[in-house]
């Protein structure tokens, strides 16, 4: 029984199909050809980050530019690189955010942020307002304690700008 769908001795011509030393050889071929076979036959899947090996999956995080952290789940992160795509397409918004977040905790995410921008009437004149930038994300979980709140919080410090003041709740 050939190890390999698809055996090299059965591909030459057949001048080669009836001498041994010829099919001894390319059978010790075909063992080393089947992991590739197999590799290519499910390439698709290997490109789904829901069915990849963990460590490809982790390793697809690179090609949509996904900083993931090593202590979310391996269903997390598969989720997170699955939907990274259209997270990017979100990026910097209040949805993007919440939807984020949800990826992360599973709970209801609600935000309220200062928002708006500010013109001044003359160039380089003082902005109006004076209230800095500031974004609230309340997370409402059955169980608040089960959520790490460091992990959520460096997760938002990612997403969020630099000079832009976050609190997180996590809330019953």
């Amino acid at each position: 029984m050939p190890i390999s769908p698809h055996p090299l001795g059965e591909r030459l011509p057949a001048v080669y199909t009836d001498d041994d030393f010829t099919q001894r050889f390319t059978a010790a071929l075909d063992e080393v050809l089947a992991p590739v076979f197999t590799v290519l036959d499910c390439f698709a899947a290997y490109l789904d980050p829901r069915l990849a090996p963990a460590g490809f999956a982790d390793w697809l995080a690179g090609w949509v530019a996904l900083d993931l952290d090593e202590s979310w789940t391996a269903s997390q992160r598969r989720e997170l690189v699955a939907r990274a795509v259209h997270l990017h397409r979100f990026r910097g918004t209040r949805r993007g955010l919440a939807e984020h977040v949800w990826l992360l905790t599973g709970g209801r995410v609600e935000i309220a942020d200062s928002g708006g921008t500010a013109v001044s009437p003359r160039p380089d004149g003082a902005l109006p307002g004076s209230s800095p930038a500031h974004v609230l994300i309340r997370i409402r979980l059955a169980d608040p304690h089960a959520v790490d709140r460091a992990r959520i919080t460096a997760a938002v410090r990612r997403m969020v700008p630099a000079h832009v003041a976050t609190t997180i709740e996590v809330v019953t």
